[in-house]
């Protein structure tokens, strides 16, 4: 069984820079493609970043290109977000997932799922 466990969100003003993590278990971690999405109150989740799964390959959404640096460290078994200018538009619920490929976890389908950590972004 997969566990993620995500940590690292928090209150910040706008303009500042939060690092989030998410630590895996269960699963042979170097075999799965890594990502982060989120979900804003009254808003669909939406993908944010991916990150192949020995990490030559990276996908931002538009709307964190040039400010959101995905990483991994396949022997530490964890994956970070590095955020940098926060906007109020990026307060949501930060969630953590994997999948077999980066075209499979784009469609945001997996079955595992960390349980999320709050980004507050406040102007």
């Amino acid at each position: 069984q997969v566990q993620l466990v995500e940590s690292g969100g928090g209150l910040v003003q706008a303009g500042g820079s939060l690092r989030l993590a998410c630590a895996a278990s269960g699963r042979a971690f170097s075999n799965y493609a890594m990502g982060w999405f989120r979900q804003a109150p009254g808003k669909e989740r939406e993908i944010v970043a991916a990150i192949t799964m020995i990490g030559g390959f990276t996908y931002y959404a538009d709307s964190v290109k040039g400010r959101f640096t995905i990483s991994r460290d396949n022997a530490k078994n964890t994956m970070y977000l590095h955020m940098n200018s926060l906007k109020p538009e990026d307060t949501a619920v930060y969630y953590c997932t994997l999948d077999r490929t980066m075209s499979d976890l784009r469609t945001g389908v997996s079955n595992y799922w960390g349980q999320g950590t709050q980004v507050t972004v406040s102007s």
